[in-house]
């Protein structure tokens, strides 16, 4: 999907010496996390961003020109037991994730939005390795609603809507269109009288 990039961003890539840097936040319920791939803490957007040098990584990533639902991995190696207490009790599933892409000399750019999806641990005694799949926003359009044209289902939505409250009786009713029910007059499909010509 096309995306504009900042002036500032473009003349730093087209330096001879660049250093570039992808940045992690994840929005937990009860706090955001957020890492980048340097060292030491850094400001991004007004937010701090804690450093994990290479012990972060990103794949999947990739720009696409339709609206094809995409998923990355994240991974982070050598982490404490305080960060695996966090995954492990803390809900995160359906919640935001974002990745940014910039440069220490630039501002950043958000290359990827989505919602965390699997996660899972790997316990290696004094530090564990956690590896989160993010999936795209784009992938509730292929996932079915489980909604039904129902009273039930439309008042769990809305409560205070009747909308849907006469189709029950309506769908074994015999609607009356377009026909004689009296016998009395002529049928709607019958030819109008003609003109007598002797007249």
């Amino acid at each position: 999907m096309t995306r504009s990039t900042p002036a500032s961003l473009l003349t730093a890539l087209s330096q001879p010496e660049v250093e570039p840097f992808y940045a992690v936040e994840m929005n937990f319920d009860t706090s955001p996390v957020r890492f980048w791939t340097g060292y030491g803490e850094r400001t991004i957007r007004s937010d701090t961003y804690i450093g994990t040098g290479n012990l972060l990584s990103i794949s999947g990533l990739e720009e696409v020109n339709d609206i094809s639902a995409k998923r990355i991995t994240l991974q982070l190696s050598g982490i404490d037991a305080t960060l695996v207490s966090l995954a492990l009790q803390e809900p995160y599933q359906r919640r935001e994730c974002k990745v940014y892409f910039g440069t220490t000399d630039s501002t950043t750019i958000e290359v990827f939005s989505g919602l965390m999806d699997v996660m899972t641990i790997e316990d290696g005694g004094d530090t564990s390795t956690i590896s989160l799949t993010v999936e795209s926003k784009l992938v509730r359009l292929e996932k079915a609603s489980n909604r039904r044209y129902t009273e039930a289902n439309h008042q769990s939505r809305h409560p205070n809507d009747t909308f849907f409250s006469y189709v029950s009786g309506l769908q074994d009713r015999d609607v009356i269109w377009g026909r004689n029910t009296t016998g009395d007059s002529p049928s709607n499909n019958q030819a109008p009288p003609q003109p007598n010509p002797d007249r």
